[in-house]
């Protein structure tokens, strides 16, 4: 009896060690782009923190904090260009 418990039990953890790699991948991306959004509310939030003497403002949203986390740095003067143009 004693055999089959610690069998199980082995059993049991190797599913949880494979299901627990295959789902992490995507749990990381995840957290990743999270971050890298918040990264970049931070960044249009110090674009319109330095725009409001030159009367500039970038609108704070998830668009564009998706975008600057992703593309980083070119995605804050992508932005910056698109509304210097009156794109957005």
């Amino acid at each position: 009896m004693d055999n089959r418990i610690i069998l199980v039990f082995l059993g049991c953890l190797a599913i949880l060690v494979i299901f627990g790699k295959y789902f992490a991948f995507p749990l990381k991306k995840i957290l990743k782009l999270v971050g890298n959004s918040v990264l970049g509310a931070l960044i249009i939030f110090l674009i319109n923190l330095v725009g409001t003497s030159f009367n500039f403002h970038i609108g704070l949203s998830i668009v564009n904090s998706v975008i600057v986390g992703i593309l980083g740095i070119p995605g804050a003067c992508l932005l910056i260009l698109l509304k210097v143009f009156g794109i957005i």
